[in-house]
């Protein structure tokens, strides 16, 4: 199984994943073969990758951190929650009592599950369509957040409050403008004034309301606040920023920087790895972001890469603690030969072999190894 670009889809290819709708629904079912007309179909909707089957790694699948259908339940539930943008907040107070019982029963379902794979790395790129982004973004905040907080030692009691916080840290959004939210180009001075305000929004929605507790308010409110103090909306720094806060502000970051949008798209999960590193005791607090990093693949399982070697091999494993350093099985010698895939490399013990960079055209590998394997 890999992940394709949708323009490089062709008929016949078979999906390796299931695709989900913002309500929870299958659009198109794992196993389904696809046509001119669903390539189309995944365009229109925004979609720009997905994952297929095609026989490179067979024995290789790439599984989500949490059950499908939770997640797909997390996204229901926040979509219902919040609603669309520009409603009337007064709705979403009265929807939190109604949908409490069921967002606490799903925040458990999340936290189980993560508990029970606490060594897991997350090796799935989020597959979302545009209009999804919102609701889609809230659930994987929450549970990036929840899989640093295991590995801090948080008890069940903060896990669930720290799910809380994180699943409605863009409340605020809901009363920030569509043309600024969805801009296809960059923000004015004046437009991003007012986008910073949707941390206060959600703040004090969050609190007139009562809803989901003080901390969850304090998420809202600090969740782009910077270690440095270079944060906004207030300038907080170091440890005046809850924790919960600093967790929130990495999943949040990492997670909008790898999913495509209208205005630019995703940067690839290496390049957000780094970046993310790379912030460690400036942006982001040192042991928190360590903690995050070591759940967070650079190279997802299924991603094809070349080596320093010239080889080409397919990532087939990542493991906590060495998740920029990946098990790669080889798949092409440096002459383009296609191998069988006996031959496997766990960078961790090899110092002197490096991934150079992944490669997104597998198939002008495969014609050019049929072309050096009949000459």
């Amino acid at each position: 199984m890999r992940r394709l670009a949708v323009h490089s889809l062709l008929p016949g290819m078979k999906i390796a994943r299931s695709i989900f709708n913002k309500n929870g629904q299958a659009l198109l079912k794992a196993g389904t073969v696809l046509n001119g007309r669903f390539i189309e179909r995944l365009k229109i909707l925004g979609i720009l990758s997905l994952y297929i089957e095609d026989g490179l790694i067979p024995d290789v699948e790439v599984n989500d951190v949490i059950q499908d259908e939770t997640r797909a339940k997390a996204v229901s539930l926040v979509k219902n929650l919040i609603g669309e943008e520009g409603i009337d907040p007064r709705s979403v107070i009265r929807r939190s009592a109604m949908l409490s019982r069921d967002l606490m029963e799903t925040v458990s379902e999340i936290i189980d599950q993560l508990m029970e794979n606490s060594k897991t790395v997350v090796n799935l790129v989020d597959i979302r369509a545009y209009d999804e982004y919102t609701f889609a973004h809230s659930v994987n905040v929450c549970v990036l957040s929840l899989m640093t907080g295991i590995s801090l030692g948080y008890s069940k009691k903060r896990l669930s409050a720290l799910a809380m916080g994180t699943l409605m840290h863009d409340v605020g959004k809901i009363l920030i403008p569509q043309e600024i939210l969805n801009k296809p180009a960059s923000l004015t001075t004046e437009e991003f004034e007012e986008l910073k305000k949707h941390c206060y929004y959600g703040n004090k929605l969050l609190k007139s309301g009562n809803i989901l507790g003080a901390m969850a308010a304090s998420v809202a409110l600090q969740h782009h606040e910077r270690y440095n103090g270079q944060g906004y909306p207030r300038g907080l720094k170091n440890k005046e920023i809850h924790e919960f806060s600093r967790i929130a502000g990495i999943a949040d970051t990492y997670d909008a920087i790898t999913v495509d949008r209208v205005y630019r798209k995703a940067i690839p999960p290496k390049d957000a790895w780094g970046l993310v590193h790379r912030s460690k005791g400036t942006l982001f607090d040192n042991e928190m972001t360590d903690m995050f990093l070591s759940h967070i693949a650079a190279y997802p399982v299924g991603t094809i890469v070349r080596m320093s070697t010239n080889e080409v091999g397919a990532v087939i494993e990542n493991i906590k603690g060495f998740s920029n350093l990946p098990r790669v099985r080889i798949l092409f010698d440096p002459s383009g030969c296609f191998l069988p895939g006996s031959k496997e490399i766990w960078l961790k013990d090899e110092p002197d072999i490096s991934i150079v960079d992944a490669v997104d055209d597998i198939e002008s590998i495969f014609l050019n190894s049929k072309k050096v394997g009949n000459s």
